[in-house]
């Protein structure tokens, strides 16, 4: 699996360089991750086990656009989560700012199952001294198989140890109105290694019981 990350870490470092020889031209990177569990706000998305994930972005003067997937376990027929996303991304009185949406679809779920929905989101961030500080909302009025309206906010910081180690962390809520609304908080470290591969260690936690 090092061989894979290898590989398209390579092709990511190559599209960038010839997108510096040509302003006008797209940058192109790849990614391809083996996780021990797929957690999403705090959930769990494939029942405590390992998530194959792997995704590609497109970038062009502050627009971007991509697509992830990764392997998923519901409980049913629901085998792999494919994100559609794009945006604009700029800065404001010294913020990094970006809006978008994203298009959740999953494939292998049940007849009649309302999963597939969009988000749009809305993020800025900016440097304070050594720590980055961000602030993201998401919106969609047809949450994961409820069909109504949610919200999430997050808060998240990350702070560069070394040129190799990261710090970071989150604390996010979202609010759903047919359910009750949770609290979900993450904190890890990411170790990047030479060759463009790196390694996430993170605590996930949340103040739900269980699937919404």
């Amino acid at each position: 699996m090092k061989t894979l990350f290898a590989c398209a870490s390579a092709l990511a470092l190559l599209a960038t360089a010839q997108a510096a020889q040509a302003q006008s031209a797209p940058e192109i990177s790849y990614n391809l991750s083996v996780a021990t569990d797929y957690v999403f706000r705090g959930i769990s998305q494939t029942d405590d086990r390992a998530a194959l994930q792997g995704g590609v972005d497109i970038g062009v003067g502050g627009f971007y656009a991509g697509g992830w997937a990764s392997t998923v376990d519901f409980g049913d027929d629901t085998d792999a989560e494919v994100d559609i996303y794009g945006g604009y991304t700029t800065q404001i009185a010294g913020f990094d700012v970006d809006l978008g949406a994203v298009l959740y679809l999953y494939g292998g779920k049940p007849a009649g199952a309302d999963y597939d929905y969009i988000e749009l989101k809305a993020a800025a961030s900016r440097d304070v001294g050594p720590v980055n500080l961000g602030v993201t909302t998401y919106f969609t009025t047809n949450f994961f198989g409820v069909d109504d309206e949610a919200f999430y906010y997050e808060a998240n910081s990350a702070f560069a140890i070394s040129p190799s180690l990261t710090a970071s962390g989150a604390v996010g809520h979202q609010t759903l109105d047919v359910s009750d609304d949770y609290t979900t908080w993450n904190v890890g470290l990411t170790y990047a290694f030479p060759k463009l591969i790196s390694i996430d260690m993170r605590y996930h936690d949340t103040d739900t019981a269980g699937p919404l």
